[in-house]
């Protein structure tokens, strides 16, 4: 039996944009995303003999074959032309679920990634990121990690220079939303502020903490404001701690501020100790 063990870094939304809907349903996007040292561990065992298997210590996750791990392992065999002797997924979760920091396409593009290394990377990170979008958006960017542009479903990555190390405070609040019902609540509402997608990629290109900061923009925020009174609360807490910005990721419920030092990261996360909250940098 073989063991691989790797990491599955959280992303955070630094924009997020919703141009509109195509003509397969999905919706075009626009969005800056940055990898943060939040992340799962997981485990692969791989020939052991038996069915796939698939552990995970968070309850409500899948263990089967809708999980995107799972999914993940499936589509990289298949493209590889290699099948194993059994193969059991363990997954030990430390992002949240629900939250918009894409844990799911972490651990996705963790088990691409591993089993690509493994295999001494018959595949590119192209490829691999080709094969991540067949089972999900968000995990071509993952498998890239960093800082990237994504564009379309998320599919068409434009890696960016890598940000300047900052810290984050994320807190995940109870409150969840459904993904599709918060892209159709955005299509009947008007969209008042967008982000300047331009504006955030020359911040980032400067290195300028504070400009980037100052370009944080979700437009998912304008869809859940009425119905999340805990998102103007948490971003004036952050702000009040002296976060250089302050807002939800992807289509939340997490909310990151950006910091300068950690000790100011770890400040606000004390502050807001009552909830789930969680300490990160950029990766």
């Amino acid at each position: 039996m073989i063991t691989l063990t790797g990491c599955a870094f959280a992303k955070v939304n630094l924009t997020l944009d919703v141009l509109g809907k195509r003509e397969d349903g999905y919706h075009d996007l626009c969005s800056v995303m940055q990898t943060i040292s939040l992340h799962d561990d997981i485990t692969l065992e791989l020939n052991t003999g038996e069915l796939w298997q698939m552990f995970c210590d968070a309850d409500g996750v899948p263990c089967d074959s809708r999980n995107l791990a799972w999914k993940a392992a499936r589509v990289f065999f298949d493209a590889i032309g290699w099948e194993p002797d059994g193969i059991s997924i363990r997954i030990y979760k430390q992002i949240p679920s629900q939250a918009g920091l894409g844990g799911g396409s972490a651990d996705a593009a963790a088990v691409l990634r591993m089993l690509n290394e493994w295999k001494n990377a018959p595949l590119s990170t192209q490829e691999l990121c080709a094969l991540g979008a067949k089972v999900g958006s968000d995990i071509p960017f993952c498998v890239l990690g960093g800082t990237a542009l994504a564009e379309g479903r998320g599919e068409r990555l434009t890696r960016l220079p890598d940000a300047p190390q900052m810290y984050f405070a994320v807190c995940k609040p109870n409150a969840a939303f459904s993904t599709p019902e918060l892209f159709a609540k955005l299509d009947a509402v008007t969209i008042t502020k967008r982000p300047d997608t331009a504006a955030m990629c020359q911040a980032l290109r400067c290195g300028d903490k504070a400009a980037v900061g100052a370009c944080l923009c979700n437009v998912f925020e304008q869809a859940v404001a009425d119905s999340f009174p805990e998102l103007a609360e948490i971003k004036s807490v952050m702000l009040d701690g002296g976060a250089l910005g302050a807002q939800m990721t992807g289509s939340g419920s997490a909310v990151f501020g950006i910091f300068e030092t950690e000790a100011a990261a770890q400040a606000a996360c004390k502050i807001m100790s009552g909830m789930k909250v969680f300490c990160a940098k950029t990766v």
